[in-house]
């Protein structure tokens, strides 16, 4: 099987997952029995794909996809599709731009194998039959070439054991090291306003002692800037934040804090420190994000792993789906996090663009019965069960 994808799209413009496109294309071949033959994805923008479609079918404009049948058996053909039309129906249909691209990757493949929607309505019916029964086949095949999301531990409710008894003991910053060695890939802090857990002593320590990532989830608010930018994490996170929630209870409303989040995001940048914003997987708020300047998104998983029926659960996730994808699309980088535990995680974790996995509480509370290390290691295999 070979499977030659060309992109001539703007790749300023739209991030595409290279990998997952040519393993979704790959198994669609394998479901149409075409396995041992190659096929060609050419991706275009509107201006090249409207002078294919003048020259091959007199029509002005471009159009979203063209499919031309090869002359030899070795090869099945060659696949146009026009990213700026495919963003802008995915935008009008309100799915992922990877999930219409598929859509229109089918639709070329069946062209090619035959089917032709404008010979008749009883055509038209075969094929888009075929294209749903396709579709449907591979909506949770992943990029045989992806790396599962990084595991980040969340170490806040070591320190709130610690604070509960006012002494030293559980110590987060040993408690950080032991997650590290038994294989996480970042640490995460929230050093709120109120200092009910982490205090600032713990983020000097930890800056100094940590030796993967580590990030610092923190309200834009003066102080904590401050702190944030003596300091230097290697990624921050902002985060809203009340005094009397028990945890953080929501995204943050990028719109409505336009002003401080951008300022603070240009004072971070200027210091070299990266900036997440812990969202609600709202496509308004992701674009929101990326137009004050953040780097990456963190998606708030609570509303989905706290889902009290299975459909809502499913409901839940297709927006984080839809989400994530939207916002890697756009250029932004993406993490999920919140209320995740060992039920929910693995799903989450197969979500082709997230990149990191934010937990805590899942794994303190485990380690309560396994000890540290364990609960790490199981929550790792958790995520590996997404692969």
């Amino acid at each position: 099987m070979f499977i030659n994808l060309i992109d001539h799209a703007d790749q300023t413009r739209f991030q595409l997952n290279y990998a997952l496109l040519r393993t979704r294309t790959g198994r669609l071949l394998e479901l149409l029995n075409q396995q041992d033959i190659a096929v060609s994805i050419v991706l275009l923008d509107d201006q090249e794909m409207a002078q294919y479609n003048q020259t091959y079918r007199h029509k002005e404009g471009p159009t979203n996809v063209l499919s031309f049948p090869a002359e030899t058996n070795e090869e099945l053909g060659d696949i146009l599709i026009s990213v700026d039309t495919a963003w802008k129906e995915a935008g009008e249909k309100n799915i992922p731009l990877h999930q219409h691209l598929t859509w229109l990757i089918i639709h070329g493949l069946l062209h090619l194998l035959g089917y032709d929607h404008e010979l008749s309505e009883a055509q038209a019916e075969l094929m888009l039959v075929k294209e749903e029964e396709l579709f449907q086949a591979i909506q949770h095949i992943h990029s045989g070439g992806k790396t599962m999301p990084q595991l980040a531990i969340n170490v806040d409710h070591i320190a709130t054991i610690r604070e509960a008894r006012g002494g030293a003991e559980p110590d987060p910053i040993l408690a950080a090291g032991i997650c590290e060695l038994a294989g996480a890939k970042g640490i995460v802090v929230h050093l709120r306003e109120d200092r009910r857990h982490i205090q600032e002593r713990d983020v000097r320590l930890l800056r100094q002692t940590v030796k993967t990532r580590l990030n610092l989830e923190m309200a834009a608010v003066k102080e904590i800037i401050s702190i944030a930018l003596e300091v230097v994490p290697d990624l921050i996170t902002l985060v809203p934040e009340k005094r009397k929630e028990l945890t953080t209870e929501g995204g943050l409303d990028v719109m409505s804090n336009e002003k401080k989040i951008r300022k603070t995001i240009s004072r971070m940048s200027e210091a070299g420190i990266p900036v997440s914003i812990f969202v609600d997987p709202d496509a308004e708020q992701i674009k929101a994000a990326l137009d004050v300047g953040a780097a990456y998104v963190e998606l708030h998983t609570g509303r989905y792993c706290d889902a009290k029926s299975e459909q809502e659960r499913d409901r839940e996730f297709h927006l984080i789906e839809q989400a994530a994808e939207t916002a890697f699309a756009s250029g932004l980088r993406v993490n999920a996090g919140h209320g995740l535990d060992y039920r929910t995680t693995t799903r989450i974790a197969a979500i082709p663009v997230i990149e990191e996995l934010s937990i805590g509480h899942a794994i303190i509370a485990r380690a309560a019965f396994v000890g540290l290390d364990q609960a790490v290691r199981e929550m790792q295999d958790c995520i590996d069960l997404a692969g």
